[in-house]
């Protein structure tokens, strides 16, 4: 079963941070319709998020979503390890009675290699900001909302 809680929650934070450098308003329910998702799944991935900081909600008619942090100081992996916690990217199989040489030794061989996926995975998402994220996006936009910035906004509220 594929897990989308890293992928939902780093366009909600991506979503956010857009929000903020175009000076509009995020809220649960505009970034529900920008990502196509169920709105409890947004509430949902907004708990670990504010409760690492990444982001900051209030409440109220007014209410919004804010970096918890300037976006340059949330690396992708912060994002990662918030909302996955420590379930591992690949779970081993248990460990089976030894009846030969791969039954007794594929336990702890598939534990390494998958260790060592992870950490390079880490690695990875270590070295990418939320602002550069948004540079990249911005360099490949062909959505044109960049370029009519309301466009987004005005959908969300029509619903």
């Amino acid at each position: 079963m594929l897990d989308y809680r890293f992928p939902t929650a780093l366009q909600m934070v991506l979503s956010v941070a857009m929000a903020e450098q175009m000076g509009k308003r995020s809220t649960s329910a505009i970034l529900a319709y920008g990502l196509e998702a169920n709105p409890s799944l947004i509430r949902k991935l907004m708990v670990p998020l504010t409760r690492d900081g990444i982001i900051v909600s209030t409440l109220g008619r007014t209410g919004s979503i804010h970096l918890g942090r300037p976006a340059n100081e949330i690396t992708l992996r912060d994002i990662y390890s918030s909302v996955i916690e420590d379930k591992k990217l690949w779970a081993s199989r248990p460990d089976v009675q030894a009846r030969c040489v791969v039954s007794a030794n594929t336990c702890w061989y598939f534990k390494a290699i998958a260790e060592e996926a992870e950490q390079a995975s880490l690695e990875v998402l270590q070295k990418r900001t939320i602002a550069d994220a948004l540079l990249e996006l911005e360099k490949g936009d062909t959505s044109g909302c960049l370029r009519v910035p309301d466009i987004c906004e005005q959908s969300s509220e029509k619903k």
